[in-house]
């Protein structure tokens, strides 16, 4: 199964342990001693660690080694992995871990060599070794590895839209009885017999012509109304949408977990770097 570095397995791996990066501890020994500080963390296919890469810097020997998780221990309120062991046998028999170094099972198997015991009575088989066959290793000490989830709820706010309802605009077509005043003249022929001003006055033979049909020809004329639509545009009607804002408050009751600590006897409890002390 092939081996990943931490960040490589997943980028966002400080949100996924809750904001704790184990790259930045110090690693020490059981006895206090501090004997250098994890570079990087080496992780399988389904993210189980499996090794921490530790730069070791002590007077004798100063590199980078691979060792298998089971031989931790994780303190991430001290800020501390404490280590079991590592003797200085132990650390120049380790191989040196570079950063083009390839960690196939044959690697594995080298620095396994170095913590194995002589009681285990594992068997190295390359093409069927599994990690669960070394529990000592590769098993987290429960012991000291539980974890304790303090879960709290939080209000979250969202907004969604949702429809209220519907304005429709349109128009429709009324009709009505118009009327209009149009005034209009209208030709007519008045003829009128009056006594000549000259009645009784002989008129002079030269001057006299009588003539038969002879006709007098007056055109008459009349005005029409002539009555058509036009349209002209009455007004207009601009629709739009405004947007109001409000701030609206909701309030609810949410719960928090608070981590409650029992001893009994006469013991020294460390709490996020804090020592307090119980007698019970």
């Amino acid at each position: 199964m092939p081996l990943h570095k931490l960040e490589h397995f997943d980028q966002n791996y400080r949100e996924t342990f809750g904001g704790d990066d184990i790259k930045a501890l110090d690693v020490y020994t059981e006895g206090g001693e501090r004997v250098g500080s994890v570079a990087d963390v080496l992780v399988d296919d389904d993210g189980r660690f499996r090794y921490l890469i530790i730069n070791i810097s002590l007077d004798f020997v100063s590199k980078k080694i691979l060792l298998p998780i089971g031989l931790s221990r994780i303190d991430y309120p001290a800020r501390r992995v404490y280590v079991d062991g590592l003797s200085r046998q132990q650390l120049e028999s380790l191989p040196e871990y570079k950063e083009d170094t390839i960690v196939d099972r044959d690697y594995e198997e080298n620095v396994r060599r170095v913590f194995r015991s002589s009681t285990t009575g594992v068997s190295y088989d390359r093409d069927t070794y599994s990690y669960q066959k070394e529990p000592d290793l590769y098993g987290l000490n429960e012991q000291y590895h539980q974890t304790f989830r303090l879960y709290e709820e939080r209000l979250i706010a969202n907004k969604h839209r949702i429809k209220t309802g519907e304005v429709t605009v349109g128009k429709h077509i009324e009709t009505e009885t118009a009327r209009v005043t149009v005034p209009i003249q209208k030709e007519r022929v008045l003829i009128e017999r009056v006594v000549p001003t000259e009645t009784g006055k002989v008129v002079d033979p030269n001057e006299l012509k009588f003539q038969e049909g002879e006709v007098a020809r007056i055109e008459v004329y009349e005005e029409t109304p002539e009555i058509h639509k036009e349209a002209f545009v009455r007004e207009e009607v601009r629709v739009k949408k405004v947007v109001e804002r409000d701030t609206v408050e909701a309030q609810d009751t949410i719960r928090r977990e608070k981590l409650d600590v029992d001893t009994a006897g006469n013991l020294h409890v460390q709490e996020n770097g804090t020592t307090t002390h119980e007698a019970i």
